[in-house]
């Protein structure tokens, strides 16, 4: 919000500083986040125009004399609307200006003395777009100031102006009266509100107009009025350079007002050209599904069934709160106008704005949810200046159309002892009750405290917390005196989700992974990209979307890492291993949302380097495998792999996790992603991915124990001694591993080779098995190794069928 100081004295006087101001507004909960001096011109001054003669050697040039306050120089001028008599702004040389023929934005031209067309040009009258004011640029700027000549022109148009960054509860400081309220208080000054009061003429607006609301909660209050007679012209003078100060174009007299209004008291208001409205009759409605309106932009919009519409009896005049109908318009031609000045619902108003994508001045206060009080008050006071503007009648009265009137908080109710235990001190009532009147608060005396009555302007005002909160910032924070905290000093109360977050995290950075953070919200479309599988709860759907590739929650990771992989594919040569850490959602249609936290990750392109060492390979099931074994590790756990089905996975290489030490509780999925899928993102090659769920490694480190972590050094040699099994090809190498290390000699089992092929029975495969021996207590002898190598191939051969290779 741009709050220009010459715009803001009207309301209030400014005793102290710019910066000192600034100051005080941030400390009160209204931040200024900079100063700026506008119309800080060089070698500009305020200049008189003597004489106007015709160039001897151009049609379109004129000659015009210009006194600059010392001295009569002569100038060479193109503009056609420059006159003797006229007071302009003079550039002698050396200024610097806007290049008003670059097409580069913001581009500057240092005067230099030239010859035009024979005749020596002594500097430039200026236009606005020259100035960097406008656009405008096909005339002089004609100045309306009674300064003298020679004035520098910064002291004539130059500003204040401070830059707040506004929190969204306080819709009231969107207008120049808001802050003024503000800066009254905090300097000890009188607010001035701008004049409201207008003559009215009959007949009664009732007669000539009538608003019918069918859709109250969606707008809670319409207030309107007829202004018949009115001229289209410019604004004046006062009025554009106050628009243009907080960067808004003029238009007209008429659409200049309701800015201004908009502006100044931050209620947001409309005009429609009342003869081209039929009957006269206002609906306000919601609009018919694919019910279109071109709006004042020309553009072609296609409504839905939630979206408000202005209406007459046969068609759409204006969007709600967001935009006017390009059949409404107001014109050169607008001879009658119906003013609108209404509260409209905010969640709808942002829906409507966000869907359409017409986010605008008026939006930004609606969706903030203003009281309707404020309704009428915009009404008048826009009234007012038109008559004084634009000239006309304004009729008897207004329409009000109040259906919301019985639904608004008119008070709060306040104690002193809330008051005192909320801010730890104790303030004297005349304190209170004289910094709350000073806001506009009305107050009245309660039982043990007060009776606040609410502003029109103050819609974010509704608990007595809000009511404490107005006065502890007007009478400054830091005048509240400290406490050290009393009481025992809370104990660290340990959070094992928390750090198994991190374990994982940390666990797959050292593996070479990279973290990322997406949305969690997605649309059903694109989540259907990966399948899921069955038995999955419903989508979980947002009410407010803020676009419809984010209209419901995520039931799975699995897509934004593949999202992020392609994109990483497609700018990247090298190594892409990423992975997430995110919550998941599903509804099982009653009650609330289920919740759970996953873990997703997922390697492709090569997964090394090509050196003199090894070649390039491209990253495959045992990446992301050795990834989950890495978090494993950190846990002290193993796991076991079992080939599985996925639906987003390759069959053969997909496999389920399952750790033994928990219970056999199942951790989640790895697997190579299938090429169907792969070819719905655009991914080319090979993508391993896997899936853990939080919950289940959080239940493998509570069953993990002292004797799973630690185990003493013993100082007894082992022994190694391999196996060649034959077995069948549907038998998995965990199996064989799980059965040799339940032998209690047995301190490791590793398969190191599978072989299938030529000189094998059909059906069988290899498996070469490395199996470590060792005793705590002594050094083993062959015999005793026998004896353990013995029984676990009796145990192979009953569980697994497997027989020694001959």
């Amino acid at each position: 919000m741009k709050v220009p100081l010459s715009w803001l004295k009207d309301y209030v006087d400014i005793t102290v500083s710019p910066e000192e101001l600034a100051h005080r507004l941030t400390m009160a909960g209204t931040e200024v986040e900079k100063i700026e001096r506008t119309a800080d011109w060089g070698n500009v001054v305020v200049g008189h125009v003597k004489a106007v003669s015709p160039h001897p050697n151009a049609d379109r040039l004129r000659l015009v004399t210009v006194f600059n306050g010392e001295e009569e120089v002569e100038v060479v001028c193109g503009a056609p609307n420059v006159a003797e008599g006229q007071t302009i702004a003079y550039a002698s040389i050396g200024a610097v200006l806007q290049d008003a023929y670059s097409d580069e934005p913001g581009a500057t031209k240092r005067l230099k003395k030239s010859k035009i067309r024979g005749v020596e040009s002594q500097g430039m009258v200026c236009s606005e777009k020259e100035l960097g004011l406008s656009d405008e640029h096909e005339g002089i700027l004609e100045l309306e100031t009674d300064a003298v000549p020679g004035t520098p022109l910064g002291d004539v148009l130059g500003d204040v102006v401070l830059e707040a960054e506004l929190t969204p509860n306080r819709p009231d400081c969107l207008g120049m009266v808001g802050i003024a309220r503000e800066a009254a208080v905090l300097t000890g000054q009188e607010l001035r509100l701008p004049p409201m009061e207008y003559r009215e003429s009959s007949p009664e607006t009732t007669m000539l107009a009538s608003v019918r609301i069918d859709d109250p909660d969606l707008c809670s209050r319409y207030t309107g009025t007829v202004i018949r007679g009115v001229k289209i012209g410019p604004s004046p003078e006062w009025l554009t350079d106050r628009l243009r100060a907080i960067g808004e174009r003029p238009i007209n007299n008429i659409v200049d007002i309701t800015n201004y209004v908009m502006f100044e008291l931050g209620q947001p208001l409309h005009a429609f050209d009342y003869d081209r409205v039929k009957n006269h009759e206002v609906i306000v409605r919601r609009a018919k599904a694919g019910e279109k309106i071109v709006t004042l932009d020309d553009e072609e919009r296609k409504l839905d069934g939630e979206m408000l519409l202005i209406a007459d009896p046969e068609k759409g005049v204006g969007l709600a709160g967001v935009m006017g109908g390009a059949n409404s318009e107001i014109d050169g031609a607008t001879a009658n106008v119906f003013l609108e000045s209404a509260t409209f619902n905010g969640s709808n108003n942002r829906r409507t704005s966000s869907t359409l994508g017409l986010r605008s001045q008026a939006t930004i206060r609606f969706e903030k949810g203003l009281r309707s009080g404020l309704a009428e008050v915009g009404l008048r006071r826009a009234t007012r200046l038109i008559l004084e503007l634009a000239g006309g009648e304004a009729a008897s009265g207004i329409i009000d159309v109040h259906p919301g009137k019985d639904e608004e908080q008119q008070s709060v109710g306040l104690t002193k002892e809330k008051l005192t235990r909320v801010l730890g001190t104790e303030l004297r009532d005349e304190q209170v009750s004289d910094t709350l009147v000073a806001l506009g608060f009305g107050v009245s005396d309660a039982a043990g405290g007060w009776e606040v009555q609410i502003p029109y302007w103050r819609p974010d005002v509704t608990i007595p917390e809000d009511v404490i909160e107005e006065v502890a910032r007007i009478i400054g924070y830091d005048e509240i005196p400290m406490t050290p905290p009393a009481g025992r000093v809370p104990t660290w109360q340990p959070r094992p989700e928390i750090a198994i977050r991190d374990l994982v995290a940390d666990a797959l950075v050292r593996a070479g992974m990279q973290e990322i953070i997406s949305y969690a919200a997605t649309s059903e479309s694109n989540e259907a990209r990966v399948p899921i599988g069955d038995g999955v709860l419903d989508h979980v759907r947002m009410q407010n979307p803020i676009s419809a590739d984010h209209a419901v929650m995520r039931r799975t990771l699995r897509e934004s890492v593949l999202i992020a992989v392609e994109r990483n594919l497609r700018t990247w040569r090298g190594p892409v291993a990423l992975f997430e850490i995110g919550h998941v959602f599903g509804s099982a249609g009653e009650g609330l949302p289920q919740e759970r936290v996953m873990i997703a990750g997922a390697f492709a392109g090569p997964s090394n380097e090509a050196s003199w060492v090894e070649p390039e390979q491209q990253a495959d099931f045992y990446d992301a495998k050795g990834a989950v074994e890495a978090v494993l590790g950190e846990l002290h756990a193993e796991g076991d792999f079992v080939v599985a089905e996925d639906p987003a996975l390759a069959p053969g290489r997909t496999a389920q996790i399952t750790v033994p030490l928990a219970g056999g509780v199942r951790l989640g999925v790895v697997g190579e992603v299938r090429w169907e899928v792969l070819s719905a993102f655009d991914i080319d090659g090979t993508v391993a991915l896997f899936e853990l769920e939080l919950d289940a490694l959080l239940a493998v480190a509570k069953s993990v124990g002292p004797a799973d972590i630690y185990s003493p050094i013993v100082r007894y040699q082992d022994s190694e001694r391999d196996l060649a099994l034959l077995v069948d090809r549907g038998v998995q190498a965990s199996q064989v591993v799980a059965i040799a290390r339940k032998n209690r000699l047995v301190t490791s089992a590793t398969v190191f080779d599978v072989f299938e092929g030529k000189g094998l029975p059909d059906g069988k495969k290899s498996l070469a098995v490395r199996v470590v021996y060792q005793s705590p207590n002594k050094t083993l002898t062959a015999e005793e190794i026998s004896r353990s190598e013995s029984g676990i191939l009796r145990s192979l051969e009953n569980q697994l069928g497997a027989t020694l290779r001959g």
